[in-house]
């Protein structure tokens, strides 16, 4: 497997992390055509906290999906640090999911067979890291949110929130530049709720780009800046007072 430094583009990160022109998605169902995303624009910058938000249906999800390289824009441009998404081969794309992006979802997204510290090493494993290195790193991940002593508790011996601190181990062990959250409280109580967003706000703090999918506005407004999107159009940017 190739080393993330093989791939001359992936040296920095500019201003403007993410630039998005034009940017349409549009699913057949049937004999109907539904506009996802309707010719979206906008820029995230380095080490933004940005909060992208509104109603269930109204496409944040769909965005969210582009600007993880989990699916492709019907049309418009995607660039991420100077380079067209959509121009990038399988590998490049994989090595910008594996290295650039660390994703956490509202469901977890873990396997019930595995411990806490087996689920934070499969992105290790997929870059072809060592077992020790690999252990070493995914033990200090979770110990970075409070885990520490849970290495080799399952999923279904931890709670809720346990098993979402070790999803942000998960998206944090190889050290992403952006990380890319889901609804991470939405299967959570608001107690829980309240710690992983004071993780995100410490991850943000120490230098990482934050991009938060949520329709709780009291979530969003926990960030730096607002998206608000309805329809599949951007009805709202600005910054959070």
């Amino acid at each position: 497997m190739a080393a993330q430094g093989n791939i001359p583009w992936m040296k920095g990160w500019g201003e403007r992390v993410i630039e998005i022109s034009n940017m349409c998605k549009k699913y057949t169902m049937g004999n109907n055509v539904v506009n996802a995303l309707n010719n979206i624009s906008l820029s995230i910058r380095q080490h933004e906290f940005v909060a992208i938000t509104g109603p269930s249906g109204s496409g944040k999800s769909t965005l969210m999906n582009m600007l993880g390289c989990l699916d492709t824009p019907t049309s418009g441009t995607y660039i991420l640090d100077g380079k067209e998404v959509s121009k990038l081969n399988d590998d490049e794309l994989a090595h910008i999911r594996n290295y650039k992006i660390g994703f956490i979802f509202q469901g977890f997204n873990l396997l019930q067979k595995l411990t806490a510290i087996e689920n934070v090493e499969l992105p290790l494993i997929y870059q072809g890291v060592h077992a020790k290195e690999r252990h070493k790193k995914a033990k200090a991940a979770l110990e970075s949110v409070g885990l520490g002593e849970r290495l080799d508790h399952k999923p279904s011996e931890l709670s809720g929130g346990q098993q979402q601190r070790v999803a942000i181990a998960r998206a944090l062990v190889s050290a992403p530049p952006i990380i890319l959250a889901d609804e991470p409280t939405g299967n959570l109580d608001t107690k829980s709720g309240v710690e992983i967003m004071k993780i995100l706000k410490e991850l943000h703090s120490k230098g990482n780009t934050i991009i938060l999918i949520t329709h709780d506005n009291n979530v969003a407004l926990q960030s730096q800046r607002i998206i608000r999107i309805q329809d599949g159009e951007v009805i709202e940017d600005r910054e959070v007072s």
